[in-house]
């Protein structure tokens, strides 16, 4: 089985929550193996994923996802290496797994395939090939580069004899390309051929004439051999799950032909870089991927550093806390300037180190206003990043547009999307907090008459229909055929959760907002006096129109569709902002009550549902095709990030920290299985509630790793 601690005993065994890894029995069970994945970054928006044992599962799946136009144009350029490691005596082992359409598995490498794990944020693969011998396989990216390293070693205990035997094996690579948007996949042709350049131990690659070209380089006593072979039919088998187009097929331009000799490193660097790879051509090959090397695991200590200065080692003094830190970073990625290079005409990109922005999730999300802000006190107050996070609330500021932050950056670059009712709000609140970690006043200073405006503009209306009711002075927010808060599932033309209408998350963050604007009126010396009257509208307001006295609840929209006294009665997570981001708007009594429901129909281990299962919408299953997931993306699925604003509220009425950390541990232990080292999505409503949507998913850790800090004893 997976080598997890006893949950309940996590911080009597701390070694185990650093060093990550799944023994033989997964490794070489293909269909678990198939079930687990793997994922590495490079604070660019790409990345390198696969399953465990080699095969690709997802379309998304790459040692080179290169974002081109960082963090977007996420571009799958090398899609894995299958390995062949061949004995003086000739036999050959092949180390890779390939799954076809026809349900063929071939070859099975994972025969040999010992352990997977990570160290740090690196995985490691460990093959057995006999007689005592260990192949290692390791897989990194290059921080601020599309350049991904996949090293070898080979391992053992020799006698004078086995040890001549072994300098004689042969390590062959033969690396898979393709060149498309990692959301799409690709049908080759007998009469496509990819351009390969052979230049002995590095060949480079294109698709096509103006394609983005891979240079793949080995050591200089490599040799690469061009075959140009398509191979048919590879199966996505997930894909095929979430019903999406399951299978393609995939080029190989040739192969590497390298000696492996017992405790010399062996890797093939792989980049877009034309800066980076030149410097790997050179007899210094494996110094200079030696350096690479260094720089991450450097670059991994300071991350530690920084999220808790006051700790030596925090891996050791809390794995957990240390685990989490470094799966937050690989959300963490640059949101650039792009002007035009006055030389050549063509764009340039300039990357600014305090200029970031947030992936939402891995493989296929890209940065999203809501995210970033919701994801920002987790992934970068709680780890000690205070001028990224600076950088990001100022990027975003920056793009505001009619009184809203972007809600999505598009895959291909085009211009933002503003289709959110809530992004901009959240905005205030992932200042506010910070503001109270660093005491950056001029950062307030320089962004208020933004935020000013931003409130002006909510006051009197703004796009697709949000904007503040006089009468009561709530938000209300919807217009036909567009999703506007975070239950935003859309197929097609149908919005699965409208709430067209005053949502109380929204109302409630309208609510915090302005309690902000008012106090930092009063801070910097300016009038106060709309925002205190407008907040105590809302105040007086918000529970009358709110609170569901049947069901001893809150409503979850009031005037649905702008018919007043019309509300929807759905009990769902969403009124728990209404206590977890202010002391304000309900009584005590009410926030037991509104605790109470929500533990009672919602909570589950995994998170809490989006929906109660006594609701006749709520959908117990979320898997399946896309009309299936999205329907029930927010009607029953289980969101793993609602756990923090529980916990918010649980600590409110119960004050018990020692007790949280058990809600927390189940979510916790996802950490060893599925995608190693981080924390999916969603979950399924039902038991076993096995993680779904996105293996990785930004908020998901944030909030993880923020309730973990604030539940500490």
């Amino acid at each position: 089985m997976a080598s997890e601690p006893d949950m309940g005993e996590i911080e009597q065994v701390p070694t185990t929550a650093w060093h990550l890894f799944v023994e033989r029995d997964i490794c070489s069970n293909v269909q678990e193996g198939l079930d687990h994945e793997w994922l590495a970054t490079n604070g660019l928006g790409g990345y390198a994923a696969g399953s465990i044992v080699g095969a690709t599962t997802r379309s998304y799946h790459g040692l080179l996802v290169a974002a081109l136009r960082p963090p977007v144009e996420r571009t799958v350029l090398v899609t894995k290496i299958d390995e062949t490691v061949e004995f003086p005596d000739g036999h050959t082992l092949k180390l890779g797994v390939n799954e076809y359409q026809d349900g063929t598995i071939d070859p099975q490498g994972y025969n040999y395939l010992t352990k997977v794990g990570l160290e740090g944020d690196i995985p490691f693969f460990m093959y057995a090939l006999g007689d005592m011998l260990t192949l290692e396989k390791r897989v990194w990216m290059e921080y601020g580069q599309n350049t991904t390293y996949v090293q070898y070693m080979l391992h053992g205990s020799f006698d004078e004899e086995s040890e001549k035997s072994a300098h004689k094996m042969t390590l062959t690579l033969y690396p898979f390309c393709l060149h498309r948007d990692h959301h799409s996949t690709t049908q080759g042709s007998h009469d496509w051929h990819f351009l390969v350049k052979n230049e002995g131990n590095c060949c480079r690659v294109r698709a096509y004439e103006d394609a983005a070209t891979v240079t793949m380089i080995a050591e200089p006593e490599a040799s690469f051999t061009t075959t140009g072979e398509w191979y048919w039919n590879v199966l996505h088998r997930c894909d095929q799950k979430r019903g999406l187009p399951d299978h393609e097929d995939v080029y190989q331009p040739g192969y590497f032909r390298i000696q492996l000799t017992p405790g010399k490193r062996i890797t093939l660097v792989l980049s877009t870089e034309r800066e980076s790879t030149g410097e790997f051509g050179r007899q210094q090959h494996e110094e200079s991927v030696g350096q690479a090397l260094l720089r991450h695991h450097l670059r991994s200590k300071q991350l530690l550093a920084v999220a808790n200065p006051s700790v030596i080692n925090l891996s050791q003094q809390d794995p957990v806390l240390a685990r989490l830190v470094v799966a937050a970073d690989q959300f963490i990625v640059a949101r650039p300037d792009y002007t035009t290079d006055t030389t050549t005409g063509k764009p340039a990109i300039h990357l600014a180190p305090d200029r970031k922005t947030v992936i939402a999730g891995y493989p296929w999300f890209t940065d999203w206003g809501r995210d970033s802000m919701i994801s920002l006190p987790g992934l970068l107050l709680s780890t000690g990043r205070y001028s990224e996070a600076r950088g990001l609330l100022r990027a975003f500021t920056s793009f505001t547009q009619n009184g809203l932050i972007p809600n999505r950056f598009p895959d291909s670059g085009e211009a933002p999307e503003y289709n959110t009712a809530d992004a901009t709000l959240w905005m205030f609140h992932a200042l506010n907090i910070y503001l109270g970690a660093t005491g950056d006043w001029p950062l307030l200073k320089e962004l208020f008459p933004t935020l000013c405006s931003i409130i002006d503009w909510h006051i009197l209306g703004t796009s697709y229909g949000i904007g503040m009711d006089p009468q009561d002075g709530l938000l209300h927010a919807g217009v036909v055929g567009v999703q506007l808060t975070w239950m935003d599932a859309k197929v097609d033309d149908w919005v699965v959760t409208p709430r067209h209408g005053k949502p109380v998350e929204i109302n409630a963050l309208w609510y915090s907002t302005l309690s902000l604007m008012e106090s930092w009126a009063v801070r910097l010396s300016t009038d106060a006096t709309q925002y205190s009257q407008l907040r105590s509208q809302v105040r007086q307001n918000f529970a009358a129109r709110f609170w569901y006295e049947e069901g001893s609840y809150l409503y979850d929209v009031v005037d649905v569709e702008g018919r007043a006294g019309e509300n929807d009665a759905a009990l769902r997570p969403n009124q728990l902002f209404a206590a977890s981001l202010t002391r304000d708007l309900l009584s005590d009594a009410q926030t037991r009550c509104v605790l109470q429901q929500v533990t009672e129909h919602l909570l589950t281990p995994a998170g809490l549902r989006s929906l109660s299962p006594d609701d006749p919408a709520y959908h117990p299953h979320f898997n399946g095709g896309r009309k299936q997931r999205d329907g029930a993306y927010h009607q029953g699925a289980v969101w793993q990030w609602l756990i923090g604003p529980y916990i918010d509220v649980h600590l409110r009425v119960h004050n018990d920290q020692n007790a949280l950390r058990a809600l927390l541990q189940p979510i916790i232990k996802q950490l060893w299985s599925t995608c190693l080292g981080t924390i999916s999505e969603i979950a399924e409503p039902e038991p076993p509630f096995a993680a779904a949507g996105c293996f990785a998913q930004a908020w998901s850790v944030a909030e993880i790793l923020r309730s973990w800090l604030l539940t500490a004893e």
